[in-house]
């Protein structure tokens, strides 16, 4: 049961966030998660209540809102809004993706910007935390439509961004398209090609293993996990949700250590495939969603697999879980089910695609939990190495960027275990995550005084 006083000053603070930021949940629910583990050790290391950084770092650096123009094909003005949200520059310039998608708000945004903080904290490189988008829908528009809004999109957001200031990523509804068309603009605009933006081509400046590195840090940080209960993937039943770049590489990789998915999903619904999603049936989801934008019911037509549509896959019998897209997918119920059915290992893919019920679920059943700011910082990692291969003009081999993510990957969950390790010897990876991601930020923000 958690302490009365601690209680309390987690509500106090909590109730200045709610005030200053109306109506902004996910924001709420980010916050309170993080802070309801940086405040018990907080009572052990008061410096940081002296220097408020609480106050500080829950406070964004700047937040940019913008309008977007742009023409369609049948030459008619369409207007969208954008955003940037530079949190926290503390230990390196602000790094995160950009979100292309209608549920795109200032809420959600500072929500992923102040996750970002830490997940980068965690990663051992030199990036501080933002994030920004649009609520443009690249879905069901040409080619020719997504160049022209992401052109106008640069034209206001290159002012504010540059190698050594902001350098952002893709994310959501964000790919190599989109992206190939900003940093075309970027260049066009500023007449200089740097390492402005990472998830670049790899003509132009992309890193190997980057499409790959979200869903394959993840499987890298629940092989960890499971390593400290003697376990392995191999003859593991696992459901993944999505069916995006993430979702694609986590089979891939959980296919690589010997495991079996059977599950994945899209806004539709999500199949069922009991043989499992071995090379080929996944060939074909990588054809459908990347080329095609097809919806995954078509893979379940293809392979003669069961389909649910409206609904999710956590009903489906499994040892390892791995949420892989969006946020808030698991529900308080939908955990019980899973723990029920077996499940004893959650990792992230996705962003706090657990609602606070559900992790109260996981820590309670003592299953192994990795949270996304631990489990899924392999792509902001990728894009650190990005960044430094940029730097020094250099291209590593795909050997070279994948052995580098395993060892972030490896340390990141070290770095939990420390944080984390309870006198049970649980590993709480929530708070684990929490704090170390804490430390290096808080105390890099102390040694630089009241900025």
């Amino acid at each position: 049961m958690k302490n009365e006083a601690i209680e309390q000053k987690v509500n106090k603070f909590m109730a200045t966030i709610v005030a200053k930021n109306p109506s902004e949940l996910e924001f709420h629910q980010a916050v309170r998660e993080v802070i309801e583990s940086i405040i018990p050790f907080m009572e052990e290391h008061p410096i940081y209540y002296s220097e408020r950084i609480l106050e500080r770092i829950t406070e964004p650096e700047r937040v940019l809102m913008f309008r977007v123009p742009w023409i369609d094909d049948k030459g008619e003005i369409q207007v969208n809004r954008g955003f940037r949200i530079e949190m926290n520059s503390a230990i390196g310039p602000y790094k995160g993706g950009l979100r292309f998608h209608p549920t795109v708000n200032l809420g959600i945004l500072k929500f992923l910007a102040f996750e970002q903080v830490f997940k980068n904290s965690l990663t051992t490189l030199p990036m501080g935390g933002g994030k920004g988008g649009s609520d443009f829908d690249p879905k069901g528009k040409s080619d020719k439509e997504v160049m022209r809004f992401c052109q106008s999109f640069m034209t206001e957001l290159c002012r504010h961004i540059g190698p050594d200031t902001d350098v952002p990523a893709g994310d959501i509804g964000v790919g190599g398209r989109e992206i190939g068309y900003m940093f075309g603009q970027y260049k066009r605009i500023r007449n200089e090609f740097t390492g402005v933006l990472t998830g670049k081509g790899r003509l132009w400046g992309g890193s190997l293993i980057r499409p790959e590195a979200t869903g394959y840090g993840n499987v890298y940080f629940a092989q960890e996990m499971l390593k400290t209960r003697g376990e392995s993937f191999k003859g593991k039943v696992v459901t993944v949700s999505g069916s995006g770049n993430v979702a694609q590489y986590t089979v891939e990789k959980v296919n690589e250590f010997g495991g079996k998915c059977v599950t994945l999903s899209d806004s539709e619904g999500f199949i069922y495939d009991a043989k499992g999603i071995d090379a080929e049936k996944l060939k074909f989801v990588m054809y459908l969603k990347n080329e095609k934008r097809g919806r995954i019911k078509e893979y379940a037509d293809k392979f003669g697999c069961d389909y649910f549509p409206n609904e999710r896959p956590w009903g489906i019998k499994c040892d390892v879980a791995l949420p892989s897209a969006t946020q808030n997918e698991i529900n308080g119920e939908e955990a019980k089910i899973l723990v029920k059915n077996g499940c004893y290992c959650v990792s992230e893919g996705a962003n706090m695609p657990s609602t606070p019920e559900a992790v109260e679920v996981y820590i309670k059943n003592k299953i192994l939990f990795g949270p996304g700011k631990a489990a899924n910082a392999g792509g902001v990692a990728t894009s650190g190495l990005e960044m430094s291969q940029n730097s020094l003009r250099l291209s590593w081999t795909r050997e070279e960027v994948d052995a580098r993510l395993h060892q972030i990957m490896k340390d990141i969950h070290e770095t939990c275990k420390k944080y984390g390790t309870k006198e049970d010897g649980y590993i709480n990876y929530v708070d684990g995550a929490n704090v170390g991601g804490f430390v290096k930020v808080a105390n890099s923000m102390i040694d630089q005084g009241a900025v």
